[in-house]
């Protein structure tokens, strides 16, 4: 087992880590901004490197820096949390090369999932079940004209090095296919820097599945169950439960096996997320897979009573699955979590500024999961959330009566919040009957600015938050 373990994030993922190492009897390094002195993170790690400026490309992404921190701590592993350097295959090689286990899949991994369309082909061919697409890359406009004459519109032409909704255009009609591409063309190489795409059919108001999955070191994999992630706004997830009210136990356990499998034959390892789109009929669909852990781990962890970090851990340790779970994991109950983000929940601009009161709620079923407090500041150098809070209830209606109690008893002073958006979703008829899908919190939408009106030039379509 590992004597001391670096934390390359800050926030509310750094305290997860920093728990689960505290737990299992490990030393800790925290690493931190200029802007982050302060931060709970900082105080709580058994010792701390300032490794840079506020910004998070000169700190957080700096990989120079992160490394030096780690050799001069002798940290043995580097967890990377989400965000930031979790899923940089760049960085996973350097923790390699350096001799510090990255606590995460190998580097060689990370980049294969890391590209779309790799991805997408390579588990093709091991029978995970994928949208009528491309075979392969697309070239130019004329060669995507022609895959979506044989696809059918409408279709989705996304950036194969993207995620989070970047680089993706929809072509509803033959008419807009050249213009599509060349717009998300342009978009992912100015983000990704890679104008590679690749087009799927489009799923028109889908349901957004995905399956937590473990893999140890000797090929054996284990499922979690799933997560349903459709209430999204701009492809960032808002709230997310588990189980999916869509999910049947024959469809959970058939894709779950399916997943245990071909994982551990492709040589995964560690934790990962395999995202998937659900149409109307029930079929599931391969997205992509994030090669990290989730915001919304904790969720699985209220359901499944598996630590996820821990596993995280131990099996970077080089732990059997024998020993982080026997046989077929059984889910408990119902989970939900509401991403508390500082945040207008009328316009969704951001509210930085400082927290001049803050009060978590508490009692039976109720996780707050957080690196905020009194006085202190949400800076508009990261990502704006606040808080998480889960519950776990023994069935969905009592989790989300849980969650009512919990949102009225959260007290948040001197910043916008999206509590008053939870409070309305968690009131609205379908959602309590378990009817809907990633187009559910347009009916929440007032009069757009400019930057909303340009974004809702493009359909809603699932797809995956790649975290702060």
């Amino acid at each position: 087992m590992f004597k001391k373990i670096l934390v390359a994030n800050r926030g509310e993922i750094a305290l997860r880590v920093i728990c689960a190492c505290k737990e299992l009897g490990i030393k800790t390094v925290a690493v931190y901004s200029e802007a982050d002195a302060q931060s709970l993170h900082v105080r709580f790690a058994d010792e701390a490197v300032c490794i840079g400026p506020a910004q998070a490309a000169a700190s957080y992404m700096n990989i120079p820096a992160v490394i030096s921190a780690a050799a001069i701590t002798n940290a043995e592993a580097i967890h990377p949390g989400y965000g930031f350097l979790s899923e940089n295959s760049n960085f996973a090689e350097v923790c390699e090369t350096s001799g510090i286990t990255f606590i995460g899949p190998t580097p060689e991994m990370i980049r294969l999932m890391g590209d779309k369309n790799n991805a997408r082909q390579k588990l093709k061919t091991l029978g995970v079940p994928v949208l009528p697409g491309s075979d392969g890359l697309i070239q130019n406009e004329n060669e995507a004209e022609e895959w979506a004459k044989e696809i059918g519109c409408p279709v989705v032409i996304k950036a194969s090095a993207g995620g989070g909704g970047r680089g993706m255009r929809v072509a509803w009609e033959p008419a807009e296919v050249t213009a599509s591409f060349l717009a998300a063309q342009n978009e992912s190489q100015q983000v990704f820097g890679s104008g590679d795409l690749y087009m799927e059919k489009l799923i028109v108001n889908a349901r957004h599945i995905e399956f937590q999955i473990l893999v140890d070191r000797y090929g054996k994999g284990l499922h979690l169950g799933e997560r349903e992630c459709s209430i999204q706004r701009r492809y960032q997830k808002i709230l997310e439960e588990s189980p999916s009210t869509a999910m049947t136990v024959e469809k959970r356990r058939e894709i779950g096996g399916l997943l245990e499998r071909v994982l551990g034959h492709v040589g995964y390892t560690n934790a990962g997320t395999v995202e998937f789109l659900m149409d109307e009929y029930g079929n599931l669909f391969f997205i992509e897979i994030n090669t990290r852990i989730q915001v919304e781990h904790a969720i699985t962890e209220m359901v499944t009573g598996i630590d996820l970090v821990k596993s995280q851990i131990l099996l970077a340790a080089g732990a059997r699955m024998s020993e982080i779970a026997k046989g077929e994991v059984t889910l408990r109950g119902h989970s939900i979590e509401c991403r508390i983000n500082a945040e207008n929940p009328e316009t969704f601009l951001p509210s930085a500024g400082r927290i001049s009161s803050f009060h978590t709620p508490g009692g039976t079923g109720v996780r707050v999961d957080s690196a905020c407090y009194n006085e202190c500041v949400i800076s508009r150098y990261y990502d704006s959330l606040i808080a998480k809070v889960v519950v776990q209830g023994r069935n969905r209606e009592e989790a989300i009566s849980r969650m009512r109690r919990a949102l009225e008893m959260f007290i948040i002073e001197g910043v916008h919040t999206l509590i008053p958006l939870h409070q309305k979703i968690l009131s609205d008829v379908d959602f309590n009957q378990g009817n809907y899908n990633v187009s559910f919190l347009e009916r929440f939408q007032t009069t757009p600015n400019k930057a909303e009106k340009k974004a809702q030039k493009q359909p809603q379509v699932a797809s995956t938050l790649h975290e702060p």
